[in-house]
């Protein structure tokens, strides 16, 4: 992802990109996402991680590592590390998907799940509808985190693929937080559940 968010609360720039070097069984990932408000305060969260994968079955890689995140915004900004375990791979009927789990430095243990799926319309025009989901077994308060369900996002981007690396898309995002992860939000005057169109371009080499 390389999109502009556009919803009623902020816009917002956002990116979820991933690369890797090494052999078919063992491969060193770097992958970074986040989010950047363009309008208003500033606020917003960068992620970066470093991964070793090995593979563990056919289309399948478990993956450990160290995952660096931080926040911006008004007041203090907020950063910590976390240790990495998970697994990527192509899940049955060809859903791309990444789950994690995560230990921060201060013992607390959060998971994510993303997964999405390619539907050809046709040979150039491509429709991916993907899923976000975050948990976590203790509250980071500091970092916006409650226990239990944090949040859900499901988008839907349609891409046309002017050559396979380059693809400019529209689509729409549906995110909402849930629990104390809600309840956080609410405090500090934040929306909880958010509709975004994005327009952006989806690229590899």
């Amino acid at each position: 992802l390389f999109e502009y968010q556009a919803h009623e609360q902020a816009n917002a720039l956002r990116w979820d990109a991933f690369a890797w070097v090494g052999r078919d069984y063992d491969r060193l990932w770097l992958k970074s996402e986040g989010q950047q408000s363009v309008e208003g305060a500033s606020a917003g969260i960068t992620e970066v991680q470093a991964l070793y994968a090995r593979l563990v079955a056919p289309f399948w890689y478990l993956q450990t590592g160290w995952r660096f995140e931080a926040l911006n915004g008004p007041g203090d900004d907020r950063s910590r590390s976390l240790g990495v375990l998970g697994v990527q791979g192509l899940a049955p009927y060809r859903f791309d998907t990444e789950a994690a789990l995560f230990v921060s430095e201060d013992a607390d243990v959060s998971a994510r799940l993303t997964t999405t799926y390619d539907l050809l319309l046709t040979q150039q025009l491509v429709l991916q509808p993907r899923l976000d989901a975050n948990v976590a077994a203790t509250s980071a308060r500091r970092f916006g985190v409650g226990d239990g369900l944090n949040d859900l996002e499901l988008g839907l981007r349609l891409r046309y693929e002017l050559r396979r690396e380059f693809a400019p898309y529209v689509g729409v995002s549906w995110q909402r937080q849930f629990g104390d992860t809600a309840d956080i939000a609410e405090r500090e005057g934040d929306e909880i559940e958010l509709v975004s169109f994005v327009v952006g371009l989806r690229f590899w080499f």
